[in-house]
Order: C-alpha cells, then structure tokens, then sequence
C-alpha cells in the first residue's frame, strides 16, 4: 500500500511539474545554413543575399529595394498566461542604390527596443457638437418632395 501511494505521488510531481513547463515557439525567419552575420559588406550583392539567406521578412516602406528585413521572435506561453516574447532579432541589410551591394548590416534585439506611449486624447472633428434630438429630427422640414416629373432627370413614366 506504501508503495503504491509513493508511486502515485511520484507520477501527480510529474505531471504537475509537466503542466509548469512553458511552451516555446520560434516565430519568422529562421537560420537553416548561413547567419545573417556571414554577409559581408562591400562583397555581398541582392543576389548573394537571397542566395545565402533566402527572401527577407519585409522591405523597407520607402526604400523597398535598398533595405531588407529579416525577422524572427521566441515567444513562451506558461499554462494561464499570455504569450512573452523571449527572445527578437531583427537584421537590416542595406544595400547601394545604384551597384546594388551590402553597404551596411545592423542586427537588433529586445534590448534595442523603444516602447511607444499611447496618446489617450481625441482628435476634435470639425463642426457643430448635434444632440441625440438635432441628429434625428435634424432633416425633418429641409428639402421638398419632387412636384412633377421634370423634377426627377433621368427617370421615365411608367404607365
């Protein structure tokens, strides 16, 4: 019986410290062969790049050819709780406009990042403020009612 019991609670220390366990999961770019790290400046064209690392995450918004971005995020989720990023790394790679080569490789982190604060004011709308009773009486009386049918372009009689 002894044995049994000690058993047991062996095998619920298990399973309990199991469900404690985060799970983790690698999000974007991913190395398979080469880092970002092994592209060199001034060597390394568009071509080697896509060659060694494959396409990037994103583009730059207004220098889509010229600033590449690859992407990649760990995140760990205990049981109850809401995902935490763990680990980021962001690699930009630029390149010249003109000969299209690595000018410059910058790699980024968590401990790079900027937190933005939201602004909590509102943005004044142009106008009049109107009340509940002006927005839904406010048309009544403005406009009339076609009198004949000159007064409708575009509709035919019917008979």
């Amino acid at each position: 019986m002894l044995r049994t019991k000690s058993l047991l609670a062996v095998i619920s220390l298990t399973v309990l410290t199991a469900a404690c366990a985060p799970r983790v999961s690698p999000q974007g770019f991913q190395v398979i062969d080469n880092k970002p790290e092994d592209i060199v400046v001034g060597t390394d064209t568009r071509e080697s790049v896509l060659t060694k690392l494959g396409s990037p995450s994103t583009a730059s918004t207004f220098e889509a050819e010229n600033v590449w971005y690859y992407i990649s995020q760990t995140t760990e989720r205990y049981t109850y709780s809401t995902p935490k990023v763990t680990q980021r790394n962001i690699t930009e790679i630029t390149f010249n406009e003109d000969s299209g080569t690595v000018t410059a490789v910058r790699s980024l982190n968590l401990d790079d990042k900027v937190d933005i604060a939201m602004n909590k004011r509102e943005t004044p709308t142009r106008g009049r403020s109107l009340t509940v009773l002006e927005q839904l009486l406010g048309n009544v009386g403005r406009g009339q009612l076609p009198r004949t049918d000159e007064d409708q372009p575009g509709q035919q009689r019917r008979d």
